[in-house]
């Protein structure tokens, strides 16, 4: 692509590449000027304007960011997701339902590698998205690039970009009381949180603090998962709530995790039934650890210790004022 300053003449066919204003109205940037769009320029006092001329091989922004999208996201359907109109070298993609957004991290890097007018941004990966959420914007900085930079670009991106929408229903809450009324709060919050999965919340259900009785109300349950919310923090794996779940003839995968708020967190299995317990942040609105582990598990996402023992860059999320031990007190 030729880029810069040409004379009146020379500038047909060209792209506009800053928008110019006359007496009557405005030339805007992007505009391929034609013959009868001299006459005005002339008419203002302009000798000369930036434009950009395409050459051979080069492909114009519009289609470069379509054809990209459609490298990264080959099955939109099948990938959940919803490719956007390109208009000024720009395409979006968008979730087509509520889940969180699996990226291929590599491929978008070996993509933005190929070519610097070529690139990619994301939401991070595992981003919860609700339905129509944008997931990531494909953007032509130039207003051409060669055909070789974008073939390559392409055939670094397939599958690059996929939605896992909420797999699981159905969620029970069991909260542990220690000789007293268990406050509202924490409901409330992981309700709204379940919500806005589409995932309903079942009865109440509040046992003592006691490792038979959780145990028993473990086992009953017939939801699709188990969050556990005690009324005294769970401070080792084999404190009142892990115990409980072995005790209901679960396993515990992994207690702790580097994200703070949520270090206290623990996650297992019932069967093939998952079972978190939440740490009590959960009782925030606040984002915190508990989320990214309940977000995945909830679009049928398996979860790993490896995968909880990574999270600690990026980990250190907002304190909730209503925090009762700060980090600095």
């Amino acid at each position: 692509m030729k880029f810069g300053a040409v004379p009146l003449a020379e500038a047909v066919g060209g792209v506009l590449a800053h928008s110019v204003a006359l007496p009557d109205g405005r030339l805007r940037k992007g505009r391929v000027i034609a013959p009868e769009d001299l006459a005005p320029l002339e008419a203002a006092g302009i000798a000369e304007l930036v434009v950009a001329r395409l050459e051979a091989g080069d492909v114009g922004e519009d289609a470069a960011a379509a054809r990209l999208a459609q490298a990264l996201v080959p099955d939109p359907d099948g990938a959940g997701l919803r490719l956007g109109r390109a208009a000024t070298g720009r395409v979006n993609i968008h979730s087509t339902d509520a889940g969180v957004i699996e990226i291929d991290a590599a491929r978008i890097d070996a993509v933005n590698a190929v070519h610097p007018m070529i690139t990619v941004a994301t939401v991070p990966p595992w981003k919860s998205l609700p339905a129509r959420g944008m997931a990531a914007t494909i953007k032509i900085i130039s207003y051409a690039v060669p055909g070789t930079a974008l073939e390559a670009a392409c055939a670094a991106a397939p599958g690059a970009l996929r939605l896992r929408p909420v797999r699981l229903g159905r969620a029970a809450l069991i909260e542990t009381s220690i000789g007293g009324e268990v406050p509202a709060k924490g409901r409330r919050a992981i309700r709204a949180r379940l919500e806005r999965f589409g995932v309903t919340l079942t009865a109440p259900v509040v046992v003592p603090h006691e490792t038979a009785p959780l145990a028993a109300a473990i086992a009953a349950s017939d939801a699709e998962i188990v969050l556990i919310l005690t009324g005294s923090a769970t401070s080792d794996s084999l404190d009142t709530a892990p115990e409980a779940l072995r005790a209901a003839g679960g396993t515990v995968t992994h207690f702790g995790m580097p994200v703070d708020p949520g270090n206290l967190l623990f996650f297992g299995a019932l069967g093939d039934k998952p079972v978190i317990g939440l740490p009590g942040c959960a009782r925030s609105p606040a984002l915190n650890g508990a989320d990214w582990v309940l977000e995945r598990i909830l679009c049928g996402v398996e979860v790993s210790a490896r995968d909880i023992m990574g999270m600690g860059v990026g980990g250190l999320l907002k304190e909730p004022p209503s925090r009762p031990r700060p980090r600095e007190s």
